[in-house]
């Protein structure tokens, strides 16, 4: 009896995860990529190994990436505070739409809905999400995509 109740799948959430140094990360936005991941209706290949890629970064064993891959639902979203910190969770999401080298109108539509739950302006948004697709096609680092939308789009 105590062996079966050891080996029950255990609910936890993101926000219980820590890394192997103990210290605790918030990890929505690695939600947020598994639910970008479907949103075409199919996880291809490299959109599969980039999240396991990403899930590793967390301690996430493959079959604890995959059961979260599979049975994770729609949940609030919760963008941070912080410019950086909002720019870094699109700028991921952005990373997975382009895993596949595909960019569906599914996939597009949902970075715009997290641009805007972030917080952009309206206005802002569709600069804002293709300077991510087309900065990340073409090699650029999140840093400088971030000083570049700075200082060309977000106080214009």
């Amino acid at each position: 009896m105590i062996i079966k109740e050891l080996l029950k799948p255990i609910d936890m959430s993101f926000a219980d995860f820590m890394l192997p140094n103990r210290k605790k990360v918030c990890k929505e936005y690695y939600i947020h990529l598994v639910h970008v991941s479907k949103a075409d209706g199919e996880i291809g290949t490299k959109e599969r190994e980039f999240l396991h890629k990403e899930g590793r970064k967390f301690g996430l064993t493959d079959p604890e990436i995959d059961n979260l891959i599979e049975n994770e639902k729609d949940h609030q979203y919760t963008p941070p505070y912080s410019l950086t910190g909002k720019f870094n969770h699109l700028y991921n999401i952005a990373e997975m739409v382009l895993a596949d080298d595909v960019v569906s109108a599914q996939e597009k539509k949902m970075i715009t809905r997290f641009a805007i739950e972030a917080g952009f302006d309206d206005k802002a948004v569709p600069v804002l999400v293709d300077h991510l697709l087309e900065g990340i096609e073409a090699g650029k680092d999140e840093e400088v995509l971030l000083k570049e939308f700075r200082r060309d789009h977000l106080f214009k």
